[in-house]
């Protein structure tokens, strides 16, 4: 099983530089793979933010959106949070020395929890964790 976080689905629906990779492997795709319900927030934030900053216009934020919308309903497998994964995010971010965040702590717990084989991450920092945690990185 693949767990993906919001850094993969941001670059699948919009520009970024890592956009062509992540649309490539996706594409490739046999199984759907699975974030958790984190990712609906966080997803969200993202895109006000470039909204904010610039990085898209209102017009293309709304297509993003209802892109996005029509991938969680059928192309995106959604795992809800437990409080378990919380807790252990929360144990995750106490540990400063790992530089986690607390998104990127929630999205790891939960992998660990669904006992995901795999992760799919553009964060440099979750996917250092993820591998010190026994989950094999894909490669973007």
């Amino acid at each position: 099983m693949i767990y993906v976080d919001t850094s993969v689905i941001v670059a699948l629906l919009t520009v970024e530089p890592k956009t062509p990779d992540v649309t490539a492997w996706y594409a490739g795709l046999r199984n759907a793979p699975i974030s958790s319900d984190w990712l609906l927030p966080e997803f969200c934030s993202a895109i006000s933010i470039k909204l904010r900053t610039g990085q898209l216009s209102e017009t293309n934020a709304k297509r993003v959106h209802k892109e996005f919308d029509l991938l969680a309903a059928g192309g995106l497998r959604l795992a809800p949070v437990s409080r378990s994964a919380y807790s252990q995010a929360a144990k995750m971010v106490k540990s400063h020395q790992h530089g986690l965040r607390a998104g990127d702590s929630l999205h790891l717990a939960v992998a660990l929890e669904l006992g995901a084989s795999h992760i799919a991450t553009l964060d440099g920092t979750l996917a250092r964790n993820a591998k010190q945690k026994g989950l094999k990185l894909i490669e973007f």
